[in-house]
């Protein structure tokens, strides 16, 4: 591309037509490269003694091209007896010397037509020394602790690789989430240290140029006795720079590793949030991260995170896409009327370069030779090469003829450009129909001979014919011009104030020539507005004539300057709106507390934006760590005026970290609050609470127990705080005191013999901290710990009511004496297969002298016994009794149900339930109907295997039945639906199984039957 944009710079600057012919030998042909020298890395192995590096360079002209070489400039000279010699164009260069051969080398070939320089190509040695150093101190590290050791790679060229072998070869370490070896330093990282692994890592380095290795010498590896280092946060050791620059379409890797304990884990992100794409590689446990085949949409910034349970650390590094400087371009000349000495040529009359472009005006047969241009940036410099030769055209418009068609705006202006290809230059001219044009103010020919019309009117219309001349000849070109109408907007210009969530429609109507389309553009602060592509807020409302747009439900950021454009083919014309939108305050900002006292707090602020409404009043919140999140506070001045920024708040409690933040209010509403302060504590000062719910009583013998309900933290006032219990026998003139000194404390025992059992004490409690004393709570009397009772109770009898349940019952004991109470009883009972130690246990509260077990086994035999119960545990137990429960209800269902219904009554039959021998005997049944499953049945009791229901019959009934006993109620029948019928009789009976329904065969004269 750079060839070809040269060789057309130099052909649009063309005036004349040569050849030029070599007396004797032909044509004279310029030199051009068939084959240019490239870039070489030669690798040097140890001990290497033969070492001949060869430059290629050949190319084709007339006369035959001789050649030169330059070594960073400088002429080489590859005289008989060095190190250098020149076969053909190829420059071989023997016993390569890796201090003074090194550098750029480029080829010159040169004829009688001029010279011409290849690209640069460059020689560089590849090679890996041995380590210097044969021993190496051992490293002495804990359990637990990371380590990194250092390789410290020899001298060398070239990129390396690293390996390392733990104790002999071909034992390698293996990379993990815990050991990474850098590819940038060569160094071992182990972010762990554990026992196995103590001994031997010897660093392998190896010349990927050269494919030779070299080893260290082993660094020991040994585990301290003194201890195991305890836990800590990650700490990053391998990174990458802040700023990476990274060339298109190669590929960059950036390492991340960090020492801690647990093993801390690594993760990579991009800051902005991007995915990674399929072809970021994350490699060796997420140490490594490799992009490959790099472009402008992987530039940004890169996030690494190391992690563990002890903490994170994290850094970033900004990897920016290679931008290509702008070269810097020179041009050389070598002419056969130049020296052929290269030089850059210098700025003269009819010679000017500027921005990189050779212009020759007055071409003249000294301007024929080769041209060279040379691009340069600090990243090396490129070469190309370009013949001049002089050429003459007669005027020719086969390849840029006339516009067909031009349209043009009434009172606009309108250029026909003409351009027929001509050397040198002739004479342009111009005709409306068959008449020559004369130039005026409105009609004017340009100099590359293009007309252009000002103030266009219809009469302008018309056949427009371009006529070029030069001493070869005469061409000319026609097209017609086309008057529009001017497009116009009919809509004036305006400005709208409106409110935050409001919809409002932008006017665009336009007046323009019908044979034209329109094209409407909206633009919001020059910003193309795409509909559709912006969320549901701006919406085309315009017909063909009209680009009106509706933006819905309006948002601040919706203010600022819409421009609504039109374009059709010959003009465009625009309008501008100005958009106020008005809203609730933005934050306010610098929400700081300028001083602190044990209840109140001074604040400032500064205001925000006002959202074009004025700022009307500020509310200040508050949050602690004991709160339910925000809360709004008191202050000095009940309402803060929207030009106040400073307040004081009250009633706070002293010694609590408060955060403040402040709310701006206007009249469209109360906006978002400003960042919080930093946490500042109100000092410390006495208590001014007492202790709720102050009781007691309970406890083992001799005790006195005095509860309460601990004071919460943010109502301490102050560090140290602590509780002083003072309590003292009912009617005793003095106090006996005891210090709490847990803040989470809810009780104290005093623990005397002289304590009588249930005796009344009076007691208080108050608090204190390191400031003093707060008011005792009010006096309470409680009791002191009571004995346990003393006596069984009697007469306990047991009475079987089914084969379920039994009726307990007994005398109860005095309710209280001086030294005890009995607050209730506790029931044992156990089967007779099982041990008393097993027994279930039935609780009462109160004097209450029975209870009923449920839930027993039918026919078997239960033994009782009571003891009563009080704080300070159970008493004797009573003598044990027994009990059997009564046999099991029967286990057969009613069968063979039938009914019919006759006007208002449903009359049932079934057949007799008869009970098993381990059953009770059947004593009656129960019938129960309800209107459908889920209502509430009513419930008949009869002795009888038949019933007569007095039910009205325009409505559907569901019916079951089951058997009584004294041992309980038996199963139930299955459900019966008696359905509405509409005639005076019905017959049906129960169904032989749940999936037929009943009376679903029905004779004409709806009487039915299905037996069993």
């Amino acid at each position: 591309m750079f060839k070809e944009l040269l060789r057309t710079q130099l052909d649009i600057k063309s005036e004349a037509v040569l050849s030029v012919l070599c007396p004797g030998s032909g044509v004279l042909q310029r030199p051009v490269f068939t084959k240019q020298p490239g870039s070489v890395v030669f690798p040097i192995q140890p001990g290497e003694i033969r070492r001949e590096v060869v430059f290629s360079c050949e190319a084709q002209g007339h006369p035959p091209p001789f050649y030169r070489w330059k070594l960073n400039g400088s002429f080489i000279l590859p005289i008989p007896g060095s190190r250098y010699s020149l076969m053909g164009g190829n420059l071989h260069i023997s016993n390569l010397n890796k201090e003074e051969d090194v550098g750029i080398y480029q080829c010159l070939a040169s004829n009688s037509f001029g010279t011409i320089i290849s690209r640069e190509a460059s020689l560089h040695v590849a090679y890996l020394e041995n380590f210097k150093t044969q021993r190496r101190s051992p490293v002495r590290v804990r359990e637990g602790q990371g380590v990194v050791l250092l390789c410290g790679p020899p001298s060398h060229s070239g990129e390396l690789t690293f390996t390392w072998i733990f104790n002999e070869y071909p034992s390698f370490v293996v990379q993990d989430t815990r050991r990474f070896v850098s590819q940038k330093t060569g160094n071992l990282y182990i972010a762990k240290v554990e026992p196995s692994d103590v001994g031997n890592y010897t660093c392998v380095v190896t010349n990927m140029v050269t494919k030779s290795s070299v080893q260290g010498p082993p660094t020991p590896l040994v585990l301290r006795l003194d201890g195991v280092m305890g836990e800590y946060e990650p700490k990053i050791e391998v990174q990458f720079p802040e700023v990476i620059p990274v060339a298109k379409s190669s590929t960059v890797k950036l390492e991340c590793f960090a020492l801690g304990n647990p093993v801390p884990t690594i993760n990579w992100k991009r800051v902005d949030g991007a995915p990674f794409g399929r072809k970021v590689d994350v490699k060796k446990a997420s140490g490594v991260l490799e992009i490959p085949y790099f472009q402008q949409e992987d530039s940004g910034m890169y996030e690494c995170t190391a992690e563990n349970s002890r903490g994170r650390n994290s850094v970033k590094g900004k990897l920016s896409f290679y931008a290509q400087s702008k070269p810097r371009l020179l041009w050389s000349c070598f002419s056969l009327l130049h020296s052929l000495r290269a030089s850059v040529i210098p700025a003269q009359d009819r010679v000017q370069v500027n921005n990189g472009v050779l212009t020759i005006s007055s071409l003249n047969l000294g301007d024929i030779g080769m041209y060279q241009c040379v691009a340069e940036n600090k990243h090396g410099r490129i070469f190309t090469n370009a013949e001049l030769r002089v050429i003459a055209i007669a005027p020719d418009f086969s390849q840029n003829l006339l516009k067909a068609q031009t349209l043009a705006r009434q009172g606009g202006d309108v250029l026909i450009e003409c351009k027929p290809r001509m050397s040198p230059r002739g004479v342009i001219s111009w005709r409306k129909g068959k008449e020559a044009l004369r130039e005026s103010h409105r009609m004017m020919v340009l100099d590359n001979g293009s007309l252009r019309l000002s103030n266009v009117t219809k009469m302008d219309a018309g056949i427009y014919t371009c006529v070029a001349r030069n001493q070869f000849g005469v061409a000319s070109s026609s097209g017609s011009l086309l008057v529009k109408e001017a497009t116009a907007i009919t809509s004036p210009a305006g400005h709208l104030d409106v409110t935050v969530g409001e919809s409002i429609v932008l006017p665009c109507q336009v007046s323009h020539d019908p044979t034209l389309d329109l094209k409407f553009t909206w633009f919001f602060n020059e910003q193309v507005i795409h509909f559709g592509s912006q969320g549901a807020y701006f919406e085309k409302v315009g017909g063909r004539s009209a680009g009106d747009i509706m933006i819905r439900n309006i948002q601040l950021s919706h203010a600022g300057k819409y421009t609504c454009a039109v374009q059709t083919k010959v003009d465009s014309v625009s309008i501008a709106t100005d958009v106020v939108v008005r809203g609730p305050p933005g934050p306010p900002l610098d929400c700081q507390v300028t001083e602190m006292t044990e209840t109140t707090a001074s604040l400032s602020w500064r205001p925000g934006l006002d959202n074009h409404s004025p700022i009307l009043s500020y509310t200040i919140q508050a949050r602690t760590p004991f709160s339910l999140g925000w809360q709004t506070v008191t202050t000095v001045l009940e309402l803060l005026r929207g030009k106040q920024f400073s307040a004081t708040v009250t009633d706070l409690s002293p010694w609590v970290d408060y955060e403040f933040r402040v709310l701006a209010t206007n009249s469209v509403g109360t906006g978002e609050p400003s960042k919080p302060s930093k946490k500042t504590r109100t000092k410390e000062m006495v208590p001014r609470v007492t202790p709720a719910r102050v009781s007691g009583g309970g406890g083992g013998r001799s005790e006195l127990v005095i509860t309460w309900e601990p004071v919460p933290e943010e109502m301490q006032s102050g560090p140290g705080f602590g509780y002083v219990v003072a309590f003292r026998p009912l009617g005793a003139p003095g106090w006996m005191q005891a210090a709490v000194t847990s803040p989470d404390a809810s009780r104290y025992v005093f623990k005397n013999e002289s304590i009588p059992p249930f005796s009344p004490y009076q007691v208080k409690v108050r608090v204190y901290n390191n400031k003093g004393e707060g008011p005792f709570s009010p006096v309470t009397t409680i009791y002191s710990a009571e004995e346990e009772p003393s006596r069984a109770p009697v007469r306990l009898r047991a009475k079987s009511v089914s084969a379920s349940e039994v009726e307990v019952t007994w005398k109860p004991l005095p309710w209280s004496n001086s030294r005890r109470r009995i607050l209730g009883y506790e029931l044992l009972y156990w089967g007779e297969k099982e041990k008393q130690d097993a027994a279930s246990v039935v609780r009462t509260e109160g004097n209450k002298t029975s209870v009923l077990i449920r839930d027993l086994e039918g026919s078997s035999t239960y033994y009782m016994s009571l003891r009563a119960y009080n704080s300070a545990g159970v008493g004797p137990q009573s003598s044990i009794v027994n009990v059997t429960t009564k046999k099991p209800p029967p286990s057969q269902a009613p069968v063979k149900i039938m009914w019919n219904t006759s006007n208002s009554k449903v009359i049932l039959k079934w057949e007799q339930v008869h009970a098993l021998e381990n059953e009770s005997e059947v004593t009656g049944y129960k019938v129960m109907y309800s209107q459908d499953k889920h209502s509430h049945p009513s419930v008949v009791e009869t002795n009888n295997t038949s019933l007569e229901l007095s039910l009205p019959t325009d409505q559907d009934y569901v019916i079951q039945i089951k058997p009584c006993s004294e041992g309980g109620e038996g199963i139930s029948s299955r459900q019966i639906t008696i359905p509405k019928i509409e005639g005076s009789i019905a017959i049906g009976a129960a169904p032989r199984s749940s999936g037929f329904s009943v009376v679903n065969l029905a004779a004409l004269t709806l009487t039915g039957r299905m037996l069993l």
